[in-house]
């Protein structure tokens, strides 16, 4: 349906008007990232602690609260507040690094993303700011004191009677564009305390600093112009003003300072400039009238002060256009509540027409942070190994160390991350499942986003797509392919146009990426893969990153499956492709012939052992020992439904796709010389409303569901949990050299600190994981109809199809956040605070994992991006696969 959003959705495919031009695109956090480490060795958090972040100029890009900047981060608008108390503003969130956290990094505020729009026209959040002194000590030093057998210890534990007898400010910032170059801010803050409290708002401009890198620049400047209003000209911007006002009925008073780095009290030598980045602070905080300037400099910030009664609030209003207005704020109001209505009517257009009110407040809520973590992303790794020309050069050691062998890469660039302060980076993985939901608001720019890896500036010459940051070289899940294929039809969905040109790009673009998993991954050329990492991180016995204790190698299920899942989406892929340009057909039988290799050797696994285990009637991986003999490890994890994603179901009506299928399965067939033990790609049976074409048969399938579906194993009440519960009680033990090697369900948090800390893989819930194996069952539900059946989960006695267990499935995941019937949210725990009380209970956090066991929320908490698939399992429920013209198949339980 048309609404003023898709209007403006419209104009920008059209390329007619700018309207993503500013945005929601300034990161929480620029501290501790590798961009801005410049140490021998290695050691981001430590060489940018948080402790420099208010003092210290950022290299790439900058960070701030609740912030705005424009598509290049060339001037940035956020916000500082302070509560009388604090030792510092408040400009960005507090968290822990990885040495300091028990259970690695992590955020210790709280704030929530309510709304944003696909353009930005309008966008909300809310920050939660205690009115006691922010505990940074005692939450630091109480981690680090803690073990891995504890918990996290939480704001909320820190000053728990502060919140219980809410003394606290809530902040609520809007952002709302009159014109795509003009934009209204306004800051809301109430007192939720019981007394009077004093508060400062200081809404603050300021220009990211690319001169301090390069001789010869200077500092753009930003002039006050008038009462409370500035301005500044910039060579590509233009001309821009400032303008701020306060409920207050006081003028804000404008206090400005530049950008730079404060040298003299970080590092002992002499400052560039007579104020630096953090003047404002020791302004306002301390009183020095030297860390300032009145008048001018390429930061400024507007001070509102006032002392609010209990439930009072103020607002503070910001205009910042591309025009001298002589009333900027005559029309704030009108704008803002114009812009928030057609915010209802986008989103009450879209969700599905049988959500409640609360499905549709998380829906949009999952939404809306999704689009907050679209963030400027900027990194060259060649100038950040030589360093710059206006600084000393960096350690020699670094053209060693990390991303060394990623030279090429250079990306500038808007892209969605999964967390705006624990990675305010992209991560490959992530970002496929980022891409897919975006397609439900924005298909356009999620097409650009699952390109965005495949340039020749970022996908290695080799074809490898980089992983993450923190090592581009590590294996990530191959599922670029699979967001390609969902993307294209989730598009075409809406549009009722496949963007064939578009598919065509990423289909190049992930067959460079396949032929680099062929050529590196596959050591033993017999189609078995290995690649170490693959995003769970301590899932199995050892570090898969690092050599085995025994010697020998590793032949990893999830490694393998996910290469099958791969080719099989580009044989879905080049389906769709050769409907117009027969040409593809050629390409038909290479990926059919990677399917049959890779699929005989998940039935044959290493030639001694299988991956699949008779006994147990499971998937496990299998050590190959240097004696030669081989041993499968009966680790029960989600490995084992990996090869479940590595199927397609055909529409029956789509004849000439599997007549040509069966064509070449034929021809592959006569070329090769086949034995009984081979795998046949066709599976039998089914309703006959689809062919089905996988690694996994029905008597596997079926081994499959009945452990993974069994509430003592793998099924939790909203979900299923990454490690089966069996492990509680009978861990897996692996002697070698007088050590043991063990693993052993843990729900939430992991005890051990392989991978940083940040190995959080066995027990707790994860979402992509559950995303895909709903999909599966969709496939193989479309697949089987009626005629296969498993006990329903629910009600034990009775049995249920495939596609009905997806919908079941599905509806567990969203009660992750929808309330149940008692009118509570499973991801808040037993938090009676944030459960009930009226200003928190509909805030919703999208946290990276869940508890196994209660479906507590853990982990990153802040919009970690592939938790916004919730979105998608509300608006489809169960039925996550498509048919040949894109539509959703009818769900019966709908």
């Amino acid at each position: 349906m048309s609404s003023a959003e898709q209007d403006r959705l419209d104009e920008v495919k059209a390329g007619s008007s700018a309207w993503r031009r500013w945005g929601t695109y300034l990161s929480e956090r620029a501290w501790g990232t590798v961009r801005e480490d410049y140490s021998a060795d290695g050691d981001s958090w430590s060489y940018f602690p948080f402790e420099h972040a208010r003092s210290r100029a950022y290299r790439w890009n900058e960070d701030g609260l609740a912030g705005w900047c424009d598509t290049e981060q060339t001037i940035c608008l956020g916000l500082a507040l302070w509560n009388g108390q604090d030792a510092i503003l408040k400009e960005r969130p507090y968290g822990l690094s990885n040495a300091q956290g028990n259970h690695g990094e992590d955020v210790k505020d709280y704030w929530f993303y309510t709304d944003n729009l696909p353009t930005h026209a309008y966008a909300s959040m809310v920050y939660k700011y205690p009115q006691a002194p922010f505990p940074y000590d005692d939450l630091r030093h109480t981690n680090q004191d803690r073990g891995q057998d504890v918990g996290e210890y939480e704001l909320f534990d820190a000053l728990r009677e502060q919140w219980l007898q809410q003394r606290y400010f809530d902040v609520g910032v809007e952002y709302a564009k009159a014109t795509p170059e003009d934009v209204f801010c306004r800051i809301t803050v109430t007192n939720r305390g019981p007394d009077a409290a004093p508060i400062h708002v200081l809404p603050q401009l300021w220009y990211r600093n690319t001169w301090s890198w390069e001789a010869g620049q200077s500092a753009p400047r930003i002039t006050k112009s008038g009462d409370a209003v500035a301005s500044t000209v910039h060579p590509v911007l233009g001309a821009r003003w400032l303008s701020v006002t306060s409920s207050t009925g006081d003028t804000p008073q404008l206090i400005f300072c530049q950008n730079e780095t404060n040298n003299e009290l970080l590092f002992g030598s002499s400052n560039a400039s007579p104020t630096s980045k953090d003047g404002i602070n020791d302004y306002v905080i301390g009183g020095d009238p030297r860390c300032v300037s009145m008048t001018e400099g390429s930061k400024v910030a507007a001070h509102v002060t006032a002392n609010l009664q209990p439930g009072e609030c103020i607002t503070v209003t910001v205009r910042f256009a591309n025009a001298d207005l002589a009333t900027p704020f005559a029309d704030a109001d009108d704008v803002l509540a114009v812009r928030k209505s057609e915010a209802d009517e986008f989103y009450n257009d879209l969700a599905a027409a049988d959500l409640t009110t609360d499905e549709r407040l998380v829906q949009r809520q999952a939404l809306a942070g999704l689009l907050w973590c679209k963030q400027f992303y900027n990194y060259r790794v060649r100038r950040w190994l030589k360093g710059d020309s206006a600084s000393p050069p960096p350690p020699q050691q670094r053209w060693g160390g990390r991303n060394s062998d990623w030279q090429h890469f250079a990306l500038t660039e808007i892209v969605l991350m999964p967390d705006a302060w624990e990675y305010p980076w992209f991560a490959a993985w992530d970002l496929a499942f980022h891409c897919v939901t975006m397609a439900l608001i924005d298909p356009e720019f999620a097409k650009e986003q699952v390109l965005v890896l495949l340039q020749s500036t970022t996908q290695h010459p080799h074809g490898q797509i980089p992983a993450y940051e923190w090592s581009f070289g590590d294996t990530n899940p191959p599922v670029h392919a699979w967001a390609a294929w969902q993307v294209y039809q989730l598009d075409r969905l809406q549009t009722g146009v496949g963007d064939r040109a578009f598919l065509a790009m990423a289909y190049r673009g992930v067959t460079l990426h396949v032929m680099w998993w062929l050529n590196q991954k596959d050591a033993s050329d017999r189609g078995v893969f290995g690649g170490g990492f693959l995003g769970m991180d301590n899932i199995g016995v050892f570090n898969r990153d690092e050599p085995l204790p025994t010697g020998g190698s590793l032949a990893q299920v999830d490694g393998t499956a996910w290469i099958a899942a791969l080719v099989f989406h580009m044989l879905e892929i080049t389906i769709e492709l050769a409907t117009e340009e027969p040409d593809y057909l050629r390409m038909f039988g290479r990926w059919l012939w990677d399917a049959w290799l890779i699929a005989n050797a998940l039935e044959k696994g290493t030639g001694r052992v299988s991956f699949w285990n008779e006994r147990t009637g499971f998937y496990h991986d299998v050590i190959e020992l240097p004696d030669g003999t081989a041993q499968s490890l009966e680790v029960f994890s989600m490995q084992a439904i990996v090869p479940l994603f590595a199927g397609i179901a055909i529409p029956a009506t789509a004849t000439e796709a599997v007549c040509t299928l069966r064509r070449m399965l034929s021809e592959l067939s006569c070329a090769y010389d086949h034995t009984d033990q081979d795998v046949e790609l066709e599976l039998s049976g089914g309703d006959g409303t689809h062919h089905m074409f996988a690694v996994v048969g029905q008597d596997r399938l079926a081994h499959i569901l009945n452990r993974v579906l069994d509430h003592e194993q793998f099924l939790a009440p909203n979900g299923i949990r990454s490690l089966s519960k069996y492990h509680r009680q009978h861990p897996y033990v692996y002697h070698v050299d007088h050590q043991d090697y063990g693993v052993s369900y843990a729900p939430a948090e992991s005890c051990d600190r392989m991978f940083g800390g940040n190995s959080n893989w066995r027990g707790p819930i994860w979402m992509p994981m559950n995303f895909l194996f709903v999909q599966a069952l969709d496939s193989y539900g479309r697949f089987l109809g009626d005629t296969f059946t498993v006990a329903d989960p629910a009600d034990p006695g009775a049995q249920v199809s495939l596609d009905m267990l997806a919908d079941a499935m599905s509806r567990r995941l969203t009660g992750l956040m929808v309330r149940d019937p008692s009118g509570r949210r499973a991801m808040f725990g037993d938090n009676d605070y944030f459960q009930c009380d009226p200003h928190w209970k509909d805030l919703i956090p999208f946290h990276e994992y869940f508890d196994g066991d209660s479906s507590r929320g853990l982990g990153a908490s802040h919009q970690t991006g592939w938790t916004a698939t919730i979105a998608l399992l509300l608006q489809f429920r169960g039925r996550l696969r498509f048919d040949r013209r894109g539509h959703p198949a009818t769900n019966p339980t709908r």
